[in-house]
């Protein structure tokens, strides 16, 4: 028998502490779709833009936050007895999962890109007033759409991992995979050091990068990038612009870096990244989701010949390759380091703020007892 509520944590108004709410749960599942006790949610830096309502995205107000969840299977709709990769499901099965795609719009079809699907469905951006209600992550239970993917999770993967695994790093594979080869001559530089930054020197590092550079700050999130294979370190606290680019064209055999990943969400660090690519390289942006504008000179992409590359999200694929990458190199690379604080869920708010204050890489919000 399923239950009937759910305790989760709402936002009905920007800025506002999130109330935790009875929410109903659905008591038939649909085809194809999935009931799950969530057990884990990782706190993202999207989660906190969207409560502070900074996001450029359309809300529909009021939601679940949350969105890199990891639950177990209490429900099975008709047809749903395999998750995306064929692998069979049962109930207690760990899995992640996926936003939705309609399978028949343009970029569904002729542009085979389901990313940028036009009716696509995201979870903590549907409204909790309507059908099936729990599509957000800071909740009891968690219901998977019809249309989503999703991944059964790996026995030697731990539950925050894997939720780390359902946004941050799927958000990193898929930049790599949006990115292309990376030669094992390639100087590769990181903007931003919080948890996608810290990850992708990780994945640059196993991907055969001669070297890696990390810029960003605060030290406590740099002091990380060194143990996640970081080669040389810029603080954007306690140097310049122009001394961080005597410092990477020093490195370079005064080119510039092969290779630009953006993930500190600064519209500052697009302008600085543009500088420090070398003539015909790559630049990839990842993190730069908010409302926040520049001016730059178009041309320094024309005489530098850049190829500027935008990265969202990820499918299922990303989702399996980064809880893949985590089983395969765990032994290593202190996945684990990047893990703060546990939270209850009603001290949901309290991680929340921490996050925004930059006091925290990645809370934990421990959902199941």
């Amino acid at each position: 028998m399923l239950p009937k509520w759910s305790r989760a944590a709402v936002l009905r108004e920007y800025k506002v502490p999130l109330a935790i709410e009875e929410v109903q749960v659905p008591q038939e599942i649909e085809p194809g779709a999935l009931l799950t006790k969530i057990d884990t949610c990782t706190v993202c830096g999207t989660d906190v833009h969207l409560w502070q309502g900074s996001l450029t995205r359309k809300v529909d107000l009021p939601v679940i936050i949350g969105h890199e969840m990891l639950g177990r299977v209490i429900g099975i709709g008709s047809g749903a007895e395999r998750d995306s990769l064929g692998a069979p499901l049962r109930i207690g099965d760990r899995i992640t999962w996926t936003r939705t795609h309609c399978g028949s719009c343009y970029f569904c079809t002729a542009a085979r890109q389901p990313i940028l699907c036009e009716n696509a469905r995201a979870y903590m951006y549907e409204n909790v007033e309507r059908y099936p209600y729990l599509l957000g992550g800071f909740s009891e239970y968690g219901y998977v759409l019809p249309e989503a993917g999703r991944v059964k999770v790996p026995d030697d993967v731990s539950n925050e991992l894997a939720s780390l695994s359902s946004c941050a790093f799927r958000s990193v594979m898929n930049a790599f995979d949006e990115l292309g080869t990376i030669a094992t001559t390639d100087t590769v530089l990181i903007q931003g050091c919080g948890p996608l930054g810290l990850l992708a020197v990780a994945v640059a590092k196993v991907s055969g990068a001669r070297r890696v550079i990390v810029i960003g700050a605060p030290e406590a999130r740099l002091a990380l990038a060194s143990e996640f294979g970081a080669d040389v370190i810029l603080s954007v606290e306690g140097t310049t612009a122009e001394e961080r680019r005597a410092a990477v064209l020093d490195v370079s055999s005064g080119r510039g870096a092969d290779i630009v990943m953006e993930f500190a969400g600064q519209p500052s660090a697009f302008l600085e990244g543009l500088q420090l690519a070398r003539r015909g390289g790559r630049y990839v942006t990842v993190g730069l989701l908010g409302s926040g504008q520049m001016t730059f000179q178009p041309s320094i992409i024309t005489t530098k010949n850049l190829r500027i590359i935008g990265s969202l999200g990820g499918e299922a694929k990303a989702y399996w390759k980064a809880l893949d990458f985590i089983a395969a190199h765990q032994s290593h690379i202190p996945f684990h380091r990047i893990l703060s604080n546990t939270y209850q869920l009603d001290e949901v708010n309290i991680a929340l703020e921490r996050m925004r204050l930059q006091q925290e890489v990645k809370p934990i919000i421990q959902i199941a007892g």
